[in-house]
């Protein structure tokens, strides 16, 4: 998609001949197709396709990638150590090594029902903002728990107390097809218990999150800003409920308001504010680009701790380097190639696809910018099938978390692309952002606001459009 006035017209033209059920039929795959990240493509689709240096970057180059997948995937250790390029594990913490999130460099998974280590999820914590909140609001777009703070760290250091736990229970919510065809979905309840610092604020507000896949990420920074507000104002203009929106937020660097791109409701402008404040509240480590953990004040045990700061002229617990590392292996894993993209029954999925109108949100392809931060990211025609913007995806999938424009029912459109190989990479894994959805048609069935007219298409479809629908996917 080309950020330019021609681009919002031909987005709104699309728009209306979906909702007007007027999508083409597919008869081959596009020129191309299969590389969804472009030159940057890599082939391979076993259990380590995600984990995988994109396809052009040098052998050079592919040296500081090894390095940052290091930091990435290797256990931090608790300060005083004599590992001292990886300590400073903690106080709090949810895991010690993103590789324990992001399985293989894809998606988490919720706990099993009734475990009470969530290993790979996260509980995003907030309260209702208020005058003595509002500069933390303007930083991080909403209003930690007072005592808890922004997230429930479910592990500690030894001396200090963990902040709780974490089980999950599940109700079944049965969803039928025209044709009779039933699928049981699974609506989550979360429960906090052995509360390590008294009572959750009575207002708290619980957003559970898991690990999304890493493919990708520093081609999703090098789309032009231009083009996802292009999308947005196409959206604006064109008929029926999609209206995507940017996420305006706080940028650490400048101090400035910025587009959003990362996480699940589009709260980090940068790949390296996300890996930062990752490090912070996930880990308890810090860095120069967010210099505190999420010790609150009523964690005395949690602020007195040892720190594992490099030295006096760098106090913090990730060295700009090492950050910097870590950083360029995020930005530079690749996505697989697409599979069986010309098969006919994968190409009648494209077709039904468009036809639900799922391109609207899931828009195909860009053309990145010719100055992305990497000179492996610039330039290349990629097929994310995203729009990056907020949708309300109503009630069923609604959090009351905010996160500066985004309200509780606003999550940003998640990639597709790769997703084919989700379950390959981790069998346990999970989609949309708390894990619910044990698969791709559970996944499509809990769209709701916005989508809800795909998803009523989607429930018209026949045993054959299901499955072509879903060769569709799995080929991305």
């Amino acid at each position: 998609m080309f950020p330019s006035s021609l681009s919002v017209l031909l987005l709104a033209l699309g728009l209306a001949l979906a909702a007007c059920d007027q999508s083409p039929r597919f008869q081959a795959a596009e020129p191309g197709e299969a590389l969804s990240a472009g030159a940057a493509t890599v082939r391979r689709s076993d259990l380590n396709a995600y984990s995988l240096p994109s396809a052009n970057l040098s052998a050079a180059r592919r040296v500081d990638f090894s390095v940052g997948n290091s930091f990435f995937r290797n256990p931090w250790v608790i300060a005083p150590s004599t590992t001292t390029a990886r300590d400073g594990l903690g106080p709090l913490f949810n895991t010690n090594a993103c590789q324990n999130c992001h399985i293989r460099d894809g998606r988490g998974q919720p706990p099993e029902p009734g475990a009470s280590h969530a290993v790979s999820m996260l509980v995003r914590l907030s309260v209702p903002p208020s005058d003595a909140t509002a500069e933390a609001v303007r930083q991080m777009g909403f209003a930690p728990e007072p005592v808890y703070g922004m997230q429930l760290q479910d592990m500690a250091i030894p001396g200090v107390v963990p902040e709780g736990r974490v089980r999950v229970e599940y109700d079944a919510l049965p969803v039928s097809f025209a044709d009779g065809y039933t699928v049981e979905l699974r609506k989550p309840r979360l429960q906090i218990s052995q509360l390590g610092y008294g009572p959750l604020h009575p207002q708290v507000r619980l957003s559970a999150r898991i690990a999304p896949p890493m493919i990708g990420l520093g081609l999703l920074e090098a789309i032009p800003e231009e083009a996802i507000l292009a999308n947005a104002r196409a959206q604006a203009a064109g008929p029926g409920a999609i209206k995507g929106r940017p996420n305006w937020v706080h940028d650490d660097q400048t101090g400035t308001t910025a587009l959003g791109r990362f996480g699940w409701k589009a709260g980090q402008p940068s790949l390296d504010q996300q890996n930062a404040h990752a490090f912070a509240g996930d880990l308890g480590i810090t860095s120069s680009l967010h210099p505190v953990d999420d010790c609150t004040a009523a964690q005395a045990d949690c602020r007195a701790a040892a720190n594992g700061n490099q030295s006096a002229e760098e106090p913090f617990e990730v060295s700009d380097n090492i950050r910097r590392l870590v950083l360029f292996y995020s930005r530079n894993l690749g996505v697989p190639a697409r599979r069986g993209e010309e098969q006919a029954q994968v190409l009648k999925g494209k077709g039904l696809f468009h036809e639900a109108g799922c391109q609207a949100c899931h828009v195909p392809h860009y053309r990145t910018r010719a100055d992305a931060a990497e000179p492996e990211l610039a330039n290349q025609l990629i097929r994310p099938y995203t729009d990056l913007l907020l949708h309300d995806m109503g009630p069923g999938l609604a959090d009351a978390h905010t996160e500066f424009d985004a309200r509780g029912q606003d999550w940003r459109t998640p990639p597709l692309w790769g997703i084919g190989l989700s379950e390959t990479v981790n069998p346990r894994g999970r989609y949309l952002h708390d894990g619910r959805a044990r698969n791709l048609l559970e996944a499509v069935l809990w769209h709701g606001g916005e989508a809800d007219a795909a998803r009523q298409r989607v429930l018209a479809f026949d045993a054959d459009e299901r499955a072509a629908l879903l060769a569709f996917l799995e080929s991305l």
